[in-house]
């Protein structure tokens, strides 16, 4: 097992796991001082493509951003999502998993979970692919963002379904949009982390769209916690450039190159 997985897997019940997403080489260098998981998420699709939802990425798109964020990663454990449509059965999910594992050198897979294709993540693990789950909203198979597990009978059913994924080798499993007393009771039972979203602070570690954390994305749920403005900040910038431009303030004779050696 990769040393990375086995320091996560230590963290349970001993300390918090910071996670957040990268799409890029530059946020991952950022990112990768600090958290213990970087996932470039399918949620990609939302915050760089524009998309009302997660289906449309594609194999590919993984693989293109993976490989910049793979250039920032030194430490973090490097987690891709495989997006919808990408693990449909058995043969297909190990054939696309390899591959994307092989094509970015990246540490495992995350796959969301339907509530039946915890032998997905068996056929992964046996392969030696690690797996980390997701149960509760998930993007790929449910239309509405709502709370999960609010009654007793409810709770019990996503329990076994997080059980399920344990069971099936997964090393990690994110609580996406879980009652915090279900986010509770299936972190108390499982052996495994929890990495939670909209989920309480009961889960092992936390995950967030780091784009949404920043206010670059416009979507700022109660979950979220906004840290920067940064769409302030960029927007201030871009207002001053603009202005230099036309005032002809810029370039200013410092930034002539003059012959000189050209560096990017």
């Amino acid at each position: 097992m990769n040393i990375k997985i086995k320091n996560i897997i230590k963290k349970k019940n001993k300390s918090k796991i910071v996670s957040l997403t990268a799409y890029s080489k530059n946020i991952a260098k950022i990112l990768d001082k600090y958290c213990d998981i970087v996932l470039v998420g399918d949620s990609m699709a939302n915050v760089l493509y524009g998309s009302n939802n997660t289906h449309e990425i594609t194999v590919k798109n993984i693989i293109q951003h993976t490989l910049s964020v793979k250039k920032g990663i030194k430490k973090s454990l490097l987690v891709v999502d495989m997006p919808k449509g990408s693990y449909f059965n058995k043969i297909i999910a190990k054939k696309n998993a390899k591959f994307i594992m092989k094509a970015t050198g990246c540490d495992a897979v995350k796959i969301e979970s339907n509530k039946k294709n915890s032998n997905i993540v068996s056929t992964l693990v046996k392969a030696n692919i690690p797996v980390m789950g997701h149960i509760g909203y998930t993007p790929q198979f449910k239309k509405k963002f709502k709370v999960e597990g609010q009654s007793k009978l409810k709770t019990l059913s996503l329990l076994k379904e997080a059980v399920a994924i344990q069971r099936a080798g997964a090393f990690s499993i994110v609580l996406e949009c879980l009652a915090p007393k279900a986010a509770k009771l299936i972190t108390e039972k499982l052996q495994i982390p929890t990495i939670g979203i909209a989920s309480s602070s009961y889960c092992d570690g936390q995950i967030l769209v780091t784009d949404d954390m920043l206010g670059l994305s416009g979507f700022y749920p109660k979950f979220v916690k906004k840290y920067a403005n940064l769409n302030r900040i960029i927007e201030k910038a871009v207002k001053k450039y603009t202005r230099e431009v036309k005032i002809k303030k810029f370039p200013a004779k410092k930034n002539f190159l003059h012959g000189a050696k050209f560096r990017r």
